[in-house]
């Protein structure tokens, strides 16, 4: 199992379980998120819900935007720098509620 990496305080990072164990637990965040019809990327709603670290934040996190994009939920609006502190300011996705995640018809 790799060593996971303390967060910028210290602390060790929640993580779950499992991949879907972790999804059940962060979806719902990005769903409502979608409700709203504002612009976000995924560290945008990770922080603002203080949602867990996947067991693996390297594919995870990708694997989750691309299943809400599948699921019709969110979809790409543009790229933006990453504004996670070990981003390193690269590209990142910009995401919005697809209409009928805004109209409650998906989730």
């Amino acid at each position: 199992m790799p060593a996971i990496q303390p967060t910028l305080d210290g602390t060790q990072p929640a993580t779950a379980p499992d991949y879907h164990t972790w999804v059940d637990q962060v979806r719902p965040a990005f769903v409502t998120a979608a409700r709203t019809g504002r612009l976000f990327t995924s560290y945008e709603i990770a922080k603002q819900h203080d949602l867990p670290e996947p067991p693996n934040p390297r594919a995870d996190w990708g694997n989750l935007v691309l299943s809400l994009v599948r699921d019709g939920v969110i979809e790409h609006v543009s790229f933006d720098r990453s504004r996670r502190p070990t981003g390193e300011r690269s590209a990142v996705g910009v995401w919005r509620g697809t209409r009928a995640a805004q109209a409650g018809r998906a989730a």
